[in-house]
């Protein structure tokens, strides 16, 4: 156990800070999550248009780099091989990106938006149908999967190119703060980010544990129970604090690659064996209604709500800018995922690879799963809109399954991947977590017991929370604390553009060959 390679800093620092905000929400839990929930509608309302800036912004500006002379940058030495393959390397980034919110919110989004639809326009009408259908693929779309890439460009660099052996935001950042980054500021810089992290997997734990507590209610008979919602968190934690232990190449890789292959056929059979037609048809018109909006949906705002007397439907707050926030908050921990597994790719296929593949994948969900449930509350198969407002929305996701053929076999299978997905995202998330708390890599991986204890870490204090039923305040405060995250983006996106630039006009005027892969560096 070499405690000398641990930032102690970053650690006591992040863990302090963490539970100056878990023990008074367990304490004093209403007083909390009131002040918390204050805190956070002033945020999303006042400062919302920033959220939405950055991330039209990181969607431009990633298309930029990509077509630019810093996109064909390679991640490695000029003959370094891909560590990973297409298909593994796309199952990593999405299964860490996305997890089994996935799950949740591409089978019953829809159902919010069709009663309560953005722009004034009538719920349960045609029109809110046909937005219905849109929103979600918006939301977990291009932009979302910008916010995610954006960060991964300064930390690519820095670790592939300039070879140094340090996975943090704060190195990433050395290029604008300098020495700033070896001293409060960068501890800040590091635990804010953690702080997020952690809050933000208290909202996937939130969403994920009762959808698989449901399936086994399904399944088994037994019913959902707090008991119950405990033993799956720690059969979770079992999997990928195992996975996490055995590292990149035989843990996370083998986890990544099974749930990818149980979702393609999850998607294959609800496709082939539901309303294929239908469904083919609302996602293409779907996506064609993205593309002809997408600005006005990545700018509108409700900016008709200040004004007395106007019936505002407080859409984008609830909706868009809160979800701007939490793919803000976990947009460090994807983006030095997706960094740590791109050697070998230039900095333009790790860029567009991530978009699209992300996209693409989110896309499947909501059309396939989403239209899904949506035909059968159209075609008065079944009530989706009334089970979900009686018994909640965890327990109308199963009883869509249940609508489908051989359900005895689909359902159990939709639970285990429902496990496996939340795993995915868990074992990235202590992988990572290990790594910006040390000062160092060794051989490329964080120490085994450190990742070992952020795995635990990441299911004790959402467990806790649970049982008062302050998960929800958690995932509010984390979106609260993620907030300087906005100008932490920035800061990212600044540092590559001059690092990478400062180092290719270097090569320039050293006349060497033409290949812009960058070694030896005299820095």
């Amino acid at each position: 156990m070499n405690k000398r390679l641990i930032d102690w800093p970053t650690f006591i620092c992040a863990l302090v800070i963490l539970f100056s905000v878990v023990i008074p929400l367990t304490l004093f839990p209403e007083a909390g999550a009131a002040v918390i929930n204050q805190a956070n509608e002033f945020i999303t309302g006042i400062f919302g248009i920033l959220y939405l800036l950055l991330g039209l912004g990181a969607l431009i500006f990633l298309l930029f780099v990509s077509f630019s002379k810093n996109g064909n940058i390679k991640l490695g030495a000029r003959n370094t091989k891909k560590e990973f393959g297409t298909f593994s390397w796309a199952a990593m980034l999405f299964s860490a990106g996305i997890g089994s919110s996935i799950l949740y919110w591409g089978m019953i989004e829809w159902a919010y938006y069709y009663q309560g639809p953005p722009f004034g326009i009538t719920p349960e009408s045609e029109e809110a149908i046909n937005w219905a259908a849109s929103y979600g693929m918006f939301h977990w779309g291009p932009i979302a999967w910008a916010l995610y890439t954006l960060p991964a460009l300064p930390i690519a660099y820095f670790y592939y190119v300039r070879k140094k052996p340090i996975l943090k935001i704060s190195e990433a950042s050395r290029p604008v703060i300098g020495k700033y980054a070896d001293g409060p500021l960068g501890t800040l810089i590091d635990v804010l980010f953690i702080f997020g992290l952690l809050g933000g997997a208290g909202t996937t734990l939130a969403l994920g544990t009762p959808m698989i507590a449901e399936g086994v209610n399904h399944v088994t008979g037994i019913p959902v129970s707090l008991g119950m919602q405990a033993i799956i968190m720690l059969v979770c934690t079992a999997i990928f604090a195992a996975s996490s232990y055995s590292g990149i190449n035989r843990g996370i890789k083998v986890l990544s690659d099974l749930n990818i292959w149980l979702v393609l056929f999850l998607l294959a059979f609800v496709f082939i064996f539901g309303p294929t037609l239908f469904i083919s048809e609302m996602t293409f018109t779907s996506l064609g209604r993205i593309v002809n909006n997408i600005f006005t949906m990545a700018t509108w705002l409700e900016p008709l709500a200040s004004i007395p007397g106007y019936n505002a439907t407080n859409f984008p707050e609830s909706w868009t800018i809160f979800y701007w926030a939490w793919w803000v908050v976990y947009a460090p921990f994807v983006g030095l995922f997706v960094a740590r597994i791109s050697r070998g790719r230039t900095i333009k296929e790790m860029t567009l690879g991530t978009l699209i593949y992300g996209t693409l994948g989110c896309v499947l969900f909501f059309g396939i799963l989403g239209n899904y449930g949506l035909y059968l509350q159209l075609s008065q198969s079944f009530d989706v809109i009334g089970f979900m407002n009686e018994y909640g929305a965890s327990a109308a996701i199963i009883a869509i399954l249940d609508q489908l053929p051989i359900s005895w076999f689909i359902i159990p299978m939709f639970t285990i991947l429902a496990i496996i997905f939340l795993a995915t995202t868990f074992d990235s998330a202590s992988y990572i977590l290990a790594a910006v708390a040390q000062k160092r890599l060794i051989g490329g991986e964080p120490l085994r017991w450190h990742r070992i204890f952020w795995a635990f870490t990441l299911m004790i204090l959402p467990m806790v929370l649970m049982f008062i039923g302050g998960l929800e305040t958690l995932q509010t405060a984390s979106i609260v604390a993620g907030f300087p995250v906005i100008f932490i983006m920035i800061l990212l996106a600044w540092s590559f553009m001059r690092a990478s630039t400062e180092d290719l006009n270097k090569q320039r005027d050293a006349r060497k060959p033409e290949s812009i892969t960058i070694d030896n560096i005299d820095r």
